[in-house]
């Protein structure tokens, strides 16, 4: 045979932002090796009549660190064309950690990433089968994964990892830090992509603390953003924080040179219109040297939340304080919803925020009167006669706090999100792929991104929106071999029908480990999804059995070795 595979009659679209042109793709051994004209014969045939063949949407934001351990599909991201991820952002991760810490990282994705703590347990056992980052990365490798994947050495666990309890207290030593940079030195020696970190006041873990990383000094993230750049890996993502952002980034990009890729610049991020002044300084900065790339997202930020873990209200100190309470003491929660002057705290406290999210809200799940179901939290509320919020509490203490709300928590303007995504200093991200499963799904994205943007708005061509989806990322985050449908490059592909491809809503699932729950979306359009040559799924569905052997491969260095 000329081929082991080939896909005949589509409409080629390269990733590079060139014209399309119909044509067909030879892949033999793993490789594009025929684009365009592809005569003779192949093992296998896909036709491509009427189909868009693209390379394999590259996610630069996910969150899939533990549950590739136990989900090596990775799913839902090749549903919906992704063939290459990059985890470890935001600073989290499960390595290097050290056995006797398993069950801290743990809890701390269970709280910031919104991860099932049962899944995790269930999903990663008492034996992960590594500790340092380097055998974490090989440990996905002898694994193996159905798509790529590339990882950040994170800052949290690293932190952890040197300092223990000490981590979410305090500054570190000259000596931790030191220590710290030879940890990141041997990680991104390994492979890792660069370093991550977060400053992000949101971010608390177990019992409320703060996580190990907003505790580090601009001194600490300077030697550690430096000591990836000697390894060879001059790259940093950022949970940007009051103490870290724009300024301090740029900062560090000019007198380093480093790039700087920080989530998320969301419309309304500090409330109408206050984008443009983050596009403007970032803009101002790069013309000054800095390499900054805030990371937005194509979709509005709906969060799905229950009142035993009120996602939407726990950076709060209200909420903070509550969550140490309920660590020390089970069942603080409800005690407190109960009482009259927490409620009365609340009002005091949180009064401007509270009408923002009471109108934005509605009941998603009310198992004892399914009747209140996908309506808004405001009309039920007044109908009961009651405030939403006391409606809300009242709602969920009466069942066990189980009843869901959803919530469009930000990036819900469409005419804001239009200019974040045309401006040129920005990449198209945060999927948060792997993490928040039970109260969002925008692991999706890219079909969202074609549906929405390309074909109803047209803000997009189709080729400039799959560039955007492939090339750039790619390209922004060191990934050298992925992106791009050249001769002699991996084969990725993804082949699409551009008038249907789309999410379908959202359904809750209970396939985590322990049967704990998710939010999935299917994928409209997607006709076939190939990896490194190998065909992962058509129509739909895997094709590769549980235990075949599956052609993902770690990229180290931004590559395959």
């Amino acid at each position: 045979m000329d081929y082991d595979l080939k896909i005949v009659g589509g409409e080629i679209v390269d990733g590079s932002g060139k014209t399309a042109f119909r044509g067909d793709v030879g892949v033999r051994n793993g490789k594009v090796v025929a684009l365009g004209r592809a005569d003779g014969q192949a093992a296998s045939t896909i036709d491509a009549t009427g189909r868009v063949v693209a390379p394999g949407f590259v996610d630069v934001h996910t969150h899939y660190d533990a549950q590739i351990l136990w989900d090596r599909g990775a799913s839902i991201s090749p549903w919906h064309g992704v063939t290459s991820a990059v985890m470890g952002n935001c600073g989290f991760g499960v390595a290097p950690t050290r056995p006797a810490d398993r069950k801290r990282i743990m809890q701390t994705l269970e709280n910031v990433e919104g991860m099932s703590l049962a899944a995790l347990e269930a999903g990663l056992g008492e034996d992960w089968g590594f500790e340092s980052f380097p055998q974490y990365l090989d440990a996905l490798e002898t694994r193996g994964s159905a798509i790529n994947l590339g990882a950040f050495v994170g800052h949290t666990p690293l932190r952890l990892h040197t300092m223990g309890e000490a981590s979410t207290e305090r500054a570190a030593t000259a000596e931790e830090i030191d220590t710290m940079r030879r940890t990141v030195l041997e990680a991104v020696k390994a492979g890792a992509l660069g370093f991550a970190t977060s400053k992000a006041i949101t971010h608390n873990g177990y019992a409320g603390r703060p996580v190990p990383s907003r505790q580090a000094t601009y001194e600490e993230i300077e030697t550690l953003a430096g000591a990836a750049k000697e390894g060879g890996a001059p790259l940093m993502q950022v949970t940007f924080g009051k103490e870290f952002f724009i300024e301090e980034m740029s900062k560090l990009s000019r007198e380093h040179g480093i790039r700087v890729t920080w989530t998320a610049l969301l419309a309304g991020l500090a409330g109408p219109g206050s984008h443009r002044k983050y596009l403007d300084r970032t803009e101002a900065n790069k013309k000054a040297g800095a390499d900054v790339i805030p990371q937005v997202s194509c979709r509005p930020l709906f969060f799905e939340f229950t009142w035993a873990s009120p996602f939407p209200f726990e950076s709060m100190k209200l909420f903070n304080q509550l969550a140490a309470e309920e660590a020390k003491s089970p069942g603080a929660r409800i005690r407190a919803y109960r009482d009259p002057a927490f409620r009365i705290a609340i009002n005091e406290q949180l009064l401007p925020f509270l009408r923002t999210w009471a109108e934005r809200s509605t009941i998603t799940w009310s198992p004892k009167d399914p009747s209140l179901e996908e309506q808004p939290l405001v009309a039920v509320a007044r109908k009961a006669g009651k405030t939403p919020l006391d409606f809300a509490l009242d709602l969920a203490l009466d069942a066990d706090l189980e009843p869901r709300f959803r919530i469009a928590l930000i990036n819900h303007d469409e005419a804001e999100v239009e200019e974040l995504l045309k401006d040129g200093n920005t990449v198209v991200a945060l999927s948060d792929a792997g993490a928040h499963a039970s109260q969002l799904c925008d692991a999706c994205y890219s079909t969202y991104f074609l549906a929405k943007w390309v074909r109803e708005k047209r803000v997009f061509g189709l080729e400039q929106g799959v560039h955007m989806l492939t090339q750039r990322p790619a390209e922004l985050f060191g990934i050298k071999d992925r992106g791009l449908l050249a001769l002699g490059r991996p084969a990725d592909i993804v082949v699409f029908d551009p008038a249907t491809v789309a999410p379908t809503p959202l359904r809750r699932v209970y396939d985590l480990p322990g049967g704990a729950d998710r939010l999935v979306a299917d994928a409209i359009g997607i006709d076939a999804v190939v990896v490194n040559g190998i065909l992962i799924r058509q129509h739909d569905k895997d094709v590769l059995g549980a235990d075949d052997r599956l052609p993902g491969r770690v990229l180290r260095h931004g590559r395959a070795n």
